[in-house]
């Protein structure tokens, strides 16, 4: 037979699918539906081996779940809209929309030659009107509903990408994107109410049980539900320019308000904009304040630094104790009420912050024991009993709590309250690539919705990014219209939409793509939840927690039948890779490195090169792989073999040149088994019927089939496909190894191997189609059912035991599994070890572990 070839065998099978439809799915309620989803790309280019690992996953179970009898949904689009067209615009004086398609086709292009089975026909684009007029008006839903408002709030300013980013799209204290230190900025804004969700998002994780704990622990901890005390400090020197003579403060630590010694505001809070006003100081921090990080991340980093603004607030429990008022850049305005008190004592931040500026350190928790706590330069945050704190004292920090809001109560200055980290998401972004929002602002009538006979509001072509800032704001025509309402000259609102907006709800789109609303209600029934979700752990909150939102507001809409998009989610790991240097300093190609011995030059220019971590693939570090070249090289079924046999799904994934042409050999043992039968080893014929006796060994083997199919099954279902891979070699070396001529050794062979392209096909279905076809299979593999297996012949019938006497182990015997303790002690007692070291005495006792070992105790 010749050799087995890559380019012709799968260019042939991916025709032949495209040609039958054979991925090609509709609404059937007489099948059981199974919809697989990997989360969306970014149109940039480029497929990168962190995509190819994604998408195989996807693929494996969707061919899998397909032999299983399901009607499976699996569907492909593209995240189109965004920052990286517009730049790339600028930089190439190229408009994004032509940038965008571009490279849509390049990497749909590359997608089919990985032999994916996708249903082409749902193909969507988020950047296309006919995608996005249905989020316009899913947008004036929700503003009618008021899930959707407009206000003035501080926003996270980015100054390269010159736009507002979420909080969730700033990473230690940058841009998510730019990677450059955010600003602060008011502006006004559109915003989605997410925060109308909050308890339910938060109640419904625990119903998520097949989404890693770790997501839904991300989640919970970002929704962040505090119980504390809210309460009232009086400012006792408060000047007139101040608007309220009060601070309010939301604390989850009420107990330790005795060894309060600061309030604390953020940067942006009204107190410090009024002092502001009439202090020069407090305004240079102000304006320095709003130019870092504003990050968990980066706060905790960051040096504690504070201006005393000179205010003095009365204390809530000492009579005539006062606690002067700083502006401190770890105070922000999104979390809690921007104000806070400080007790150094028992709060890391607070005690950094008193230890620069001299302020008192009062400890009033000691742990429990104690009889004295000294606090210098750690704070003692762990539970104990309260001292120093009038009538708190002797209390635990739980009771304490409870008292101090009665006590707060009872003086009618605070509250026992709830409170939630989560904000609302503000969804304005003040570029042009994006889905314009549909609001038409006039002089007479305001804030006017466009009507829904005139959506969509499509983006000008006409369009230059020669300046600075967003184009729809200096366009000559598109920005001015007249109002719908009273016929008056307006103008249109040229922010857009966030791009985290379109793909909060393309799963559901995905059901019915081609529909003339946003949603066919029949499709969505039948589709929707989404069976299994693939992504990256890095969109824990992004995207998942906005998509938990948009299907609930969804709901609420009248769109979805359904709060929760995604029934099961899997993380995948990063694809990794070696990073190397050239005698400059330059990041180099993994391609432009050979090794030679225990060094590494450049093939170009023979200098030696550095070798670096290895780290997630990353074009910055050129540490990357094209996967076209790897297709080119050995075919899309050994580089999908490969990113799924080298380690667990869940964890990262190192590429190594020995690991894919690994691959590449096993793909061609298989092939070359198939294809070329030897004298010493011959198949059957098709059709040939099983013998009715088998000798030891083919038996044997067969057995190790039905395990084989019994454990490949399991494994597929709980995505763990290297282990399937691992169980798929075993089989694969077993049935090579079978000896014999004979007629039972021949069936068990074609037998074999008709049951090991069944199992491999999912995850190489192009040498499975090519082997099914040579070996006559009807129709199409993919068409086939899945092998079964009969449970019987899963278990062994004999097993090895071990033999111990007194507990160390003497020997071993291979007997019938389900050995009785009778049949055992018989047994046991034949054998010489157990003989010789009785000296002819009854033993006191034998123990059987049954299938494990037999011990005599003599």
């Amino acid at each position: 037979m010749a050799r087995y070839t890559i380019k012709e065998t799968e260019s042939k099978w991916q025709k032949r699918w495209e040609e039958k439809r054979c991925f090609a799915v509709e609404v059937d309620p007489s099948r059981p539906k199974y919809y697989v989803l990997e989360m969306f790309p970014y149109p940039s280019g480029r497929l990168h081996m962190g995509h190819v690992r994604n998408y195989t996953m996807g693929d494996v179970t969707t061919r899998f779940k397909r032999a299983r009898g399901f009607n499976v949904l699996h569907p492909m689009g593209w995240d189109a809209f965004g920052l990286p067209a517009e730049n790339a615009a600028m930089q190439n004086k190229r408009h994004p929309a032509e940038w965008t398609y571009e490279n849509i086709d390049s990497m749909r292009g590359q997608l089919k030659q990985l032999g994916y089975a996708l249903d082409w026909s749902r193909e969507i684009a988020t950047c296309h009107p006919e995608y996005y007029r249905h989020e316009q008006k899913m947008f004036l839903d929700f503003l009618k509903k008021g899930l959707a408002y407009r206000k003035k709030s501080w926003v996270n300013w980015d100054p390269v990408e010159n736009t507002v980013l979420a909080n969730e799209q700033v990473v230690d204290g940058k841009g998510w994107r730019s990677g450059v230190p955010v600003e602060r900025r008011e502006l006004e804004q559109w915003c989605l109410k997410i925060t109308h969700y909050a308890e339910e998002l938060l109640g419904a994780l625990g119903d998520l049980t097949r989404w890693p704990d770790r997501v839904r622990l991300m989640q919970e901890n970002w929704i962040g539900k505090s119980h504390g005390a809210r309460l009232f400090f009086q400012v006792k020197n408060a000047p007139a320019a101040l608007d309220s003579s009060k601070i309010e403060v939301f604390t989850t630590r009420p107990d330790t308000l005795f060894g309060a010694s600061f309030v604390a505001v953020a940067a942006n809070h009204p107190v410090a904009q009024a002092m502001a006003k009439t202090e020069p100081n407090i305004a240079a921090f102000i304006e320095e304040a709003n130019r870092v990080g504003t990050s968990e991340a980066a706060l905790e980093t960051a040096e504690k630094i504070g201006v005393d603004t000179g205010l003095k607030v009365a204390h809530p429990f000492i009579e005539g104790a006062e606690l002067p008022v700083y502006v401190a850049n770890f105070v922000l305005m999104e979390y809690g009420t921007g104000a806070i008190f400080g007790c150094p004592a028992h709060d890391q931040r607070d005690l950094d912050f008193a230890n620069k500026y001299k302020l008192p350190v009062r400890p009033v928790v000691r742990p429990k024991g104690e009889a004295d706590i000294t606090i210098t330069d750690t704070a003692f945050t762990d539970d104990g009993e309260i001292v120093n704190s009038g009538f708190l004292n002797g209390l635990s920090v739980a009771d304490a709590k409870k008292r101090a809001g009665e006590e707060l109560g009872k003086l009618g200055i605070g509250e026992m309250t709830t409170v939630w980290r989560l904000r609302d998401w503000g969804i304005s972004r003040q570029r042009y690539w994006g889905c314009p929002v549909p609001i038409i602002h006039c002089g007479t009538c305001g804030v006017v919705p466009v009507p829904d006979d005139q959506l969509p509001v499509t983006l000008p072509e006409d369009v230059t990014f020669d300046l600075p800032g967003n184009p729809l704001d200096r366009h000559p025509t598109w920005k001015y219209t007249t109002c719908p309402t009273c016929g008056g000259k307006a103008t249109r609102e040229t922010d857009t939409f966030d791009t985290f907006f379109e793909s909060s709800w393309y799963f559901a789109r995905f059901a019915s793509p081609r529909a003339a609303e946003a949603v066919d209600k029949e499709a969505a029934r039948y589709w929707l939840p989404v069976d299994q979700y693939i992504g990256g752990v890095e969109h824990a909150i992004l995207h998942l927690l906005y998509a938990r939102f948009f299907t609930r507001a969804m709901h609420e809409c009248g769109y979805l039948d359904i709060v929760e998009p995604f029934e099961g989610l899997f993380t995948q790991g990063m694809v990794t890779h070696a990073t190397y240097k050239d005698e400059q300093g330059n990041w180099i190609l993994p391609e432009e490195v050979r090794a030679e011995g225990d060094s590494f030059i450049n093939v170009k220019t023979g200098s030696k090169i550095s070798v670096g971590r290895t780290e997630k693939m990353s074009k910055s570090k050129k540490n990357v792989v094209d996967p076209s070249d790897i297709i080119d090289g050995y075919g899309a079924d050994a580089a999908r073999l490969f990113v799924l046999s080298d380690s667990p799904p869940d964890r990262d994934f190192e590429w190594t040149s020995a690991g894919i042409d690994g691959s590449w050999r096993f793909l061609n043992r298989i092939w070359r088994f198939g294809t070329e039968p030897t004298d010493d080893k011959p198949l059957a014929a098709k059709g040939t019927a099983r013998p009715a006796d088998l000798s030891g060994p083919v038996a044997k083997v067969e057995r190790e089939m039905h395990k084989t199919v019994a454990a490949v099954t399991d494994a597929y279902d709980q995505f763990h496909f290297n282990k399937s891979i691992a169980l798929i070699r075993e089989f694969a070396n077993a049935l090579a190894e079978m000896p014999g001529v004979e007629a039972d050794a021949a069936w068990m062979r074609r037998e074999g191997l008709v049951t090991l392209v069944r199992l491999v096909a999912p995850i190489m279905p192009h040498l499975g189609e090519e082997l099914w076809e040579f070996m006559g299979g009807e129709g199409l593999l993919v068409d086939q059912p899945w092998p079964g297996f009969d449970p019987a012949l899963t278990v062994d019938d004999s097993v090895t035991l071990a033999v111990q006497i007194n507990g160390k182990l003497r020997d071993t015997i291979d007997v019938k599994t389900g050995l009785t303790q009778a049949e055992a002690e018989a047994l046991v007692l034949t054998l010489p070890a157990v003989q010789r070291s009785l000296e002819g005495r009854t033993p006191k006792k034998v123990i059987l572990v049954p299938n494990r070992l037999i011990n005599v105790v003599g």
